[in-house]
């Protein structure tokens, strides 16, 4: 009943494959689909309008540098930042040493993170209603207390 409502995850075609034996020096910006099996010595980043870009990170893959790229799937080592806006899967042999940013999470048994989990909806800092520039109700004068009891004379 539930299960035909429910979407599986698709990763786009893979565009760019950085193969195992290789080591690229340096940022990458890519679109749809980046599968490593190599190292990287920078950051991996996605186009800014790109929700279907995914990195896929073998457990061969290496990335030394921040990551922010849409949809992840790990199974190697990032030794820096994740930023995922969508989506991040975690096998069993991913191990990220930083900050993991997330939408949605999914982390197999011996997946390791190393640093802080931030849901995305709790980056920007909840704000309370008070607003100290605002000026504050006038305080109502409060009545006078004595020790003696008041005597009415008529």
């Amino acid at each position: 009943m539930f299960g035909k409502s429910k979407k599986k995850f698709r990763a786009p075609k893979i565009s760019t494959v950085v193969g195992s034996g290789s080591e690229i020096r340096g940022d990458i910006q890519f679109s749809d689909g980046l599968h490593v099996d190599g190292v990287i010595k920078g950051d991996v980043i996605s186009g800014p309008e790109d929700s279907l870009a995914t990195l896929t990170l073998s457990e061969l893959g290496t990335i030394e540098g921040n990551v922010k790229v849409a949809n992840v799937m790990l199974n190697g080592t990032v030794v820096g930042d994740v930023v995922a806006s969508n989506r991040v899967e975690l096998a069993p042999k991913a191990r990220i040493t930083g900050t993991l940013t997330y939408a949605l999470l999914e982390m197999s048994m011996g997946a390791e993170v190393n640093g802080k989990l931030i849901h995305a909806a709790e980056q920007d800092p909840l704000k309370l209603e008070y607003d100290g520039d605002k000026q504050e109700p006038a305080e109502t004068p409060r009545p006078k207390m004595s020790n003696t009891p008041e005597t009415s004379t008529e």
